[in-house]
């Protein structure tokens, strides 16, 4: 049996020689010979500071940007990597060429993502990808979770699974992120994590995870159909190709539940809430690349980066080529959007789609595939659950103060009332309850409040809005984000998470306000 730093690996040489090293030796601190520890915070940071003071070739300059702080207090640090006069995001926009977001461990117990984006960044400033940048924009964020880098454990330092808190924006590094995108509004987001290797894989299959990469786009309600598409032919599938090239096996994402009896393979679901979803839900192309990587240490990191940086590389490549396409998907979508407001009906809830699918794992003493045919929920073909009449916008009270400022941070548009009028609107009225699931009873042992769930109906009538109570029109490019938000019997939503503390404080409005507004600082 091969050994790592702790313990042994869950498998044999045999399998272990299904994932030789690539001909590409990369380098970074963590990747040093015979290093025990990835790259620390501060290394990290002196690796950053040190592009954005080397002189670059050809007009490429490299910036770095604190765009927030850890909950312990590190810096979270991105590297804006442009041709660029300045690195506003004004300034970058009017360089009409396409900006890209690259995001690494969110949890901190995948460091393959943070190592391969040093990596990128190393690359994009004065390496083979700088040419790149006379067509391209990228900013680079390789480690979104200090706290949890430095610990080696999943979450941020209260518990908090970032990548499940990009709608509520509970944690100060999904704070960071959100205004981030908000500001820059590229035109796509990609964010890189790791996944298990063995684990329930092993113990429910005895067998282990055989890919290189477990890849998918955004996958939510309301997502528009144009975006998807471009996400699926634009970048999932050269992506998937420019693996195959390097002889990189991949699939999309799926996860296996940890309940001992649940053999189910569900794809990364339709959730409004994880990084994917909501940048999907900011009208971006927005990606997820996983390498197999959790548990292994440093075993076949080479490996890891050199999956996450062929799979980045895809997605530069198709920025450039489709730039002028992906603006104007942009641009209908956007269109598209704000115009239904009003009209037809918004999608409240949906749920993945159960299928069987043949999926490759490996045995763990011979490395042989093992082909296993499984119950897979598809995340590609969404049911809908519940749907409602689209109103004109929502109105909330003087009372939902966070969730106003959380709205904000996200970049949707919110409008204060100015003077006192009444409003068509449905309320909603509670007719009963439900107990957490099973993963809401999960977050709530890790330390994480578990979500109020209720069922409610809607009663029509006129109701008075408070001068300095709120509006949040829908006839604006993220009202998905705000469905996602507002609508309070899904599991997602600020109502079951008591950032809305009373179902009285929101409203649908169900005709065009004839109120006077102002802007909501």
């Amino acid at each position: 049996m091969l050994t790592r730093e702790i313990g042994e690996l869950p498998y044999s040489g045999a399998v272990a020689a299904r994932f030789p090293d690539p001909s590409t030796h990369y380098a970074t601190p963590g990747l040093a010979p015979d290093r025990r520890s990835f790259t620390t915070n501060a290394e990290l940071s002196q690796w950053l500071r040190r592009l954005s003071e080397t002189p670059l070739a050809h007009g490429t300059r490299a910036t770095l940007l604190e765009i927030g702080h850890s909950q312990r207090g590190t810096p979270i640090q991105a590297l804006v990597v442009t041709r660029a006069q300045g690195v506003t995001p004004d300034i970058l926009d009017a360089t009409k060429r396409p900006t890209l977001v690259l995001i690494g461990q969110q949890h901190g117990d995948e460091p393959a993502s943070s190592e391969a984006l040093l990596v990128v960044a190393k690359e994009l400033s004065q390496g083979v990808l700088e040419p790149l940048t006379e067509r391209l924009n990228v900013i680079v964020v390789p480690r979104a979770n200090p706290d949890g880098a430095e610990a080696g454990s999943r979450a941020t330092a209260n518990g908090i699974d970032m990548d499940s808190d990009h709608l509520l924006l509970n944690t100060p590094e999904a704070q960071a992120l959100a205004v981030l995108v908000r500001d820059y509004r590229p035109i796509a987001v990609l964010d890189a994590h790791e996944f298990t290797v063995a684990g329930p894989y092993l113990e429910k299959f005895k067998a282990l995870q055989s890919y290189d990469a477990l890849l998918q786009y955004a996958t939510s309600a309301n997502m528009p159909a144009f975006l998807t598409k471009a996400s699926q032919e634009w970048y999932h599938e050269p992506m998937v190709r420019a693996l195959k090239t390097q002889s990189l096996s991949s699939e999309w994402l799926y996860t296996l539940s940890s309940e001992p009896n649940d053999v189910q393979l569900s794809m990364g679901d339709a959730r409004p809430d994880s990084a994917r979803n909501v940048n999907g839900l900011k009208n971006a192309v927005s990606l997820v690349v996983e390498s197999r990587g959790i548990g292994l240490g440093h075993t076949h990191i080479q490996r890891r980066v050199h999956t996450h940086v062929t799979a980045i590389t895809s997605a530069l490549h198709s920025s450039i080529e489709r730039a002028e396409s992906l603006e104007q998907v942009r641009s209908f979508v956007v269109r598209d959007i704000s115009a239904q407001a009003c009209r037809d009906h918004i999608v409240v809830e949906a749920a993945s789609t159960p299928e069987q699918r043949d999926i490759t794992l490996l045995d763990p003493d011979t490395g042989a595939d093992k082909i296993v045919q499984v119950d897979w929920n598809s995340s590609l073909k969404l049911r809908t659950l519940q749907s409602r009449a689209r109103p004109c916008g929502y109105w909330l009270s003087s009372n939902a103060s966070t969730a106003i400022e959380r709205l904000t941070l996200l970049g949707v548009q919110v409008l204060r009332v100015a003077e006192q009028g009444s409003l068509l609107a449905d309320t909603y009225q509670q007719t009963g309850g439900s107990a957490a699931t099973a993963q809401e009873a999960l977050a709530s042992l890790n330390g994480q409040p578990s979500a109020q769930r209720v069922q409610v109906a809607l009663v029509r009538s006129a109701i008075d809005a408070p001068a300095g109570s709120y509006y949040v029109p829908m006839n604006q490019p993220l009202a998905a984000l705000v469905v996602a938000a507002l609508e309070p019997d899904t599991q997602s939503s600020y109502f079951a998470h008591r950032l809305i503390g009373d179902l009285a404080d929101t409203a649908r409005v169900m005709s065009t306000p004839a109120l006077l507004f102002e802007e909501s600082e």
